[in-house]
């Protein structure tokens, strides 16, 4: 089966207001370019009890959860070991992060032309960022190298630790769609139908939305405006799913909207 998937994002800068959150909307769109879709989302700020409720509550669903920021190795970053603290497991340096790391290390030094020194002290502490919680895999990291991880639950959902930059933490998204949840890609498998009602109220529509769910396995939205620049008060009504069911289910759709009198616009199909 298909997981369904979340998005947790870390940081107190994005609740402060210092910065905007760019992760909601990029990972919606990276989903939805394979035919998938986001089912969640939450954000906490950097301390250490809520995030570690978060994530022992991905972890005991079967979802896939994208978390995104405070893996890093400064005394404000917490994700690492509040993972470790939602699994009841240790931590401790990977051996494959542990490589990658000195890997960019190296690079760096060279870099400068300078002679790589390991035991230098802020080599030492740059280790710190590939202690994750034991039994955790990888996340490569195209930009620098520098990884990420991934954990199971105990409940079955699959959590996938990045960074909070977005050059870096998106690429590694993408790398886990196309590895991770390469299977269950839907482009071209999922259909949205819709169409623009005017002046119609949703508490007149409920009644045929609920046939339409339980004649048809489709999902049946409902998006009210009351101020649209173009279209003034309105509802976008329309259904969405496999495209074998869609089809149907948005036909039983328009025959009823015709039934109730109701003044359509502009049709829209998304996929």
């Amino acid at each position: 089966m298909t997981p369904e998937f979340g998005l947790i994002i870390v940081g107190d800068e994005i609740l402060s207001g210092k910065r905007s959150d760019k992760h909601l909307p990029k990972v919606i769109e990276l989903l939805s370019r394979r035919g998938l879709a986001l089912s969640w989302v939450r954000l906490v700020g950097d301390d250490r009890t809520r995030i570690t409720d978060a994530l022992r509550d991905a972890f005991a669903s079967r979802d896939a959860v994208f978390c995104c920021g405070g893996i890093g190795a400064t005394p404000d970053d917490h994700t690492r070991q509040c993972a470790a603290a939602a699994l009841g497991v240790e931590l401790a340096l990977h051996p494959q992060a542990r490589e990658l790391i000195e890997s960019r290390m190296r690079d760096l030094a060279a870099e400068r032309n300078e002679v790589f020194d390991p035991e230098r002290p802020d080599n030492v502490h740059r280790y710190n960022m590939g202690v994750f919680p034991v039994g955790a895999r990888i996340v490569h990291n195209p930009y620098n190298k520098i990884p990420g991880f991934s954990c199971d639950g105990p409940g079955g959902g699959q959590v996938h630790f990045v960074p909070g930059f977005p050059v870096m933490a998106w690429p590694m998204i993408e790398g886990v769609l196309d590895t991770v949840y390469a299977q269950h890609h839907r482009q071209g498998a999922w259909e949205e139908r819709s169409v623009i009602v005017f002046g119609a109220m949703e508490a007149a529509l409920t009644p045929l939305m609920e046939q339409l769910e339980l004649a048809h396995a489709v999902k049946v939205f409902s998006l009210p405006s009351v101020d649209h620049p173009e279209f003034g008060r309105h509802i976008e009504l329309g259904v969405k799913g496999a495209v074998s069911v869609v089809a149907p289910a948005y036909a039983a759709l328009l025959a009823g909207l015709h039934a109730h009198g109701a003044q359509l616009g502009p049709e829209m199909v998304r996929s």
